[in-house]
């Protein structure tokens, strides 16, 4: 079949079949993520000059997307608005490609990424946020990657600029981003301590790179200070008003934190808003007075990525690093947990159980296989404790 702006021959996993995307209509839990089926547009609807339509594989899933799913994420509310379709990054192969663009070309294995919308069977995205799958990694390992990634590296590289030998600690270690943080600061060439919230997610934080690893809880504070007594170069919270206190205290002369979440808000398991919660945690949020900042010689520093889509000159510059690293061998795939396509709401509820560690995929059916992925293995809603990553 050929491709009807003639780039050539549409790949083999091109099949007449309905696009599948995740909808949220109005905020709520879990079941307000619906699987819906809409008619597949004819391959001979024109794309943008420098469009890139991907027939997407695996998606990830991020705690943002449970935040979006709440209709707590402010910039949600802002460019996309109800009904959405959750997600930030896709993998799959290029299905076809507008007049303009010379790469990819059809067929190629990419990864893609976007504000809002990712949890769907197909995607059109400007060329700019589209990349070449690395080689040798799986399309759910591919999918997992850019999010957290590029957070961490916006973290570190863009606000943080850790030197060479610089003492950094990282909360939540285990986690998605925090996997990455500690990736990334190995490689800034910085000593990585690490915060988890169990004992069971300790090796996952050793793995990703922490030096060293402790367990939140009872005297956090004092064995973090026994082990650095000079203070944290860069402290990276993204637990909110629980630890952010307590990370400022920890940093040394000229130390930045830096804030990327408050996910202590939100009760763990829990599907929708708590908003005595909520509440409870605005009114215990540390509030940084700006001449006590200059007193203590201290730094705060906050960002959110899905404000920052129009900084495409940025994204380049971080993928390209991000990239070299892995052509390098100094930055591997990222370590997941692949739940199916249609299974959004369990991979939510994983998500905010706040046991799991690293990053969690849906696996889209690979028509030309058969078959969808496993499920994994998991506590059962209410078992053990309910720690942050």
């Amino acid at each position: 079949m050929a491709d009807a702006l003639g780039h050539g021959a549409a790949p083999a996993c091109y099949r007449r079949r309905p696009m599948q995307c995740h909808v949220v209509h109005r905020p709520g839990s879990y079941d307000r993520l619906i699987l819906e089926t809409h008619p597949e547009p004819s391959p001979s609807e024109p794309l943008a000059s420098d469009a890139v339509e991907i027939e997407v594989r695996a998606c990830g899933v991020n705690f943002a997307d449970c935040v979006v799913r709440m209709g707590l994420y402010a910039s949600a509310e802002k460019y996309v608005g109800w009904p959405i379709t959750p997600g930030f990054e896709v993998a799959g192969v290029v299905r076809r490609v507008g007049a303009a663009v010379e790469t990819p070309r059809i067929g190629d294995p990419v990864i893609g990424v976007t504000r809002f919308g990712g949890y769907t069977t197909r995607l059109v995205l400007p060329t700019a946020q589209v990349f070449p799958r690395p080689s040798g990694w799986t399309d759910t390992e591919a999918a997992g990657f850019p999010a957290v990634h590029l957070t961490a590296w916006w973290a570190l590289f863009e606000l943080a600029h850790p030197r060479p030998g610089a003492h950094l600690l990282v909360h939540s270690a285990a986690g998605g981003v925090g996997q990455a943080l500690c990736a990334l600061g190995r490689i800034a060439g910085a000593e990585v301590t690490g915060v988890v919230g169990s004992a069971t997610k300790v090796e996952a934080a050793h793995r990703a790179g922490a030096n060293r690893v402790e367990i939140a809880g009872p005297g956090l504070e004092d064995r973090l200070r026994a082990s650095r007594p000079g203070g944290f170069d860069v402290v990276l919270d993204a637990t909110g008003h629980e630890t952010l206190a307590m990370s400022f205290r920890l940093l040394g002369p000229g130390g930045k934190l830096v804030v990327y979440g408050f996910h202590s808000m939100f009760e763990r398991g829990r599907g929708r808003p708590n908003w005595g919660r909520l509440v409870w945690g605005w009114l215990r949020m540390p509030r940084f007075n700006p001449l006590d900042l200059t007193g203590a010689n201290k730094s705060l520093l906050a960002f959110n990525l899905s404000y920052l889509f129009d900084r495409t000159d940025l994204l380049t510059v971080a993928m390209a690093d991000l990239r070299r690293w892995i052509a390098d061998g100094r930055l591997g795939p990222p370590e997941v947990t692949v739940f199916p396509f249609a299974r959004a709401a369990d991979a939510h509820r994983a998500l905010s159980s706040g046991r799991t560690t690293g990053k969690l995929v849906l696996a889209i059916e690979d028509p030309a296989a058969g078959g969808t992925p496993e499920s994994p293995t998991l506590p059962r809603p209410g078992a053990g404790p309910r720690t942050p990553g």
